[in-house]
């Protein structure tokens, strides 16, 4: 096979995409927005037990530039494009999320396309599927789109990958030529951290680890990054899998307080810090006040989304691991790496 294109090689999805393509025997390419960070992209893999060797390399660039791109995407059969701008906290402007995530799709595929490569496989999210709506009795599935005109308050990360993947298949309708696209939805990402450069759902586990004092009301569906890789991974070459979307879910939402009880159970006195109680909505209003984090989250107090995975299990033979596992696996690795408050490096 030739090489293999993965964008944001430094990232927590990029980084597993990339170790499942090295065990598989493949050549990656990866980018990086400044090739200072390859020596931490090795690391990362090094200490998953892979020396990537000359089987990986590095481009520079950014989503933001079109410098970098075709050297990039230069003899790749295969396109994973994975990176995306995720901020830690709300913008000053949506835009400085927005845009990014958009052109950078579009400079993408466009590169993508003028070089020959056969699939790109986008990493979109359930952001953009289902926002906007009233909550139906059944799990949405892959027709629906989040609706930007509805009632609820989006973040500018939901309102990012919406327009990012309806860009993509805009474009592949209007001028992909022979490109195919496939676009995976993943719920919130877990699983086992790699080093320090980690998505933010896996600071809800660190948060509880740590000892946050209650469990806001929040409801999330889980998904392990091995189980959000694997599926890259087979979208990519699966015939079925053309021109397609994929929600990725293990199942239905669960509670923070599930989760919470979840760790208490596992990790014995690792999780003794854990909280039991569950946080009454007006406290975390208030403290909101001061914690940008928990601003973005007040929208989704009580409200539950569930998403079903069925389409991606039946066409393309994916089966997720239990929630509880990818939970548990988070908290493990943030204590090994030595990334909690209280711990140390084993």
């Amino acid at each position: 096979m030739n090489t293999i294109l993965v964008t944001g090689g430094s990232g927590f999805v990029a980084s597993h995409v990339i170790l499942q393509l090295l065990e598989a025997g493949h050549v990656v390419r990866t980018t990086v927005r400044s090739l200072q960070r390859e020596a931490a992209v090795r690391a990362m893999l090094a200490g998953a037990g892979v020396r990537a060797g000359e089987r990986l390399s590095c481009v520079a660039a950014d989503l933001e530039r079109d410098a970098g791109w075709a050297e990039a995407v230069a003899g790749c059969e295969y396109v994973l494009h994975v990176a995306s701008p995720i901020p830690v906290q709300a913008p000053r402007h949506e835009d400085g999320v927005i845009v990014p995530a958009r052109d950078g799709v579009l400079r993408v595929l466009r590169a993508a396309r003028d070089a020959g490569v056969r699939r790109v496989v986008v990493t979109s999210s359930c952001g953009a599927i289902y926002y906007g709506h009233p909550l139906p009795h059944a799990p949405f599935d892959e027709t629906s789109w989040s609706n930007l005109d509805g009632a609820m308050r989006m973040s500018a990360y939901v309102k990012s990958k919406v327009l990012a993947e309806r860009a993509a298949w805009d474009f592949l309708a209007d001028d992909g030529g022979a490109l195919e696209l496939t676009v995976i939805n993943p719920v919130g990402i877990f699983g086992p951290v790699l080093g320090a450069d980690y998505s933010p759902s896996i600071d809800l586990v660190k948060r509880l680890m740590d000892g946050m004092p209650g469990c806001p009301r929040l409801f999330f569906g889980i998904l392990d990054v091995r189980d959000t890789a694997d599926l890259h991974v087979r979208a990519m070459t699966h015939p079925a899998a053309r021109n397609e979307r994929f929600i990725a879910a293990s199942g239905d939402c669960v509670s923070m307080s599930d989760i919470a009880k979840v760790l208490r159970g596992r990790l014995g006195d690792s999780a003794s810090r854990v909280p039991r109680f569950q946080l009454p909505d007006w406290i975390v209003r208030l403290a909101a006040r001061r914690d940008p984090a928990l601003q973005q989250v007040l929208p989704l107090l009580g409200t539950i989304r569930n998403a079903t995975s069925a389409k991606a299990q039946r066409v393309l033979g994916w089966t997720p691991r239990a929630w509880q596992d990818a939970v548990v696996a988070t908290a493990e690795s943030l204590v090994r790496f030595g990334l909690l408050k209280w711990s140390k490096a084993a």
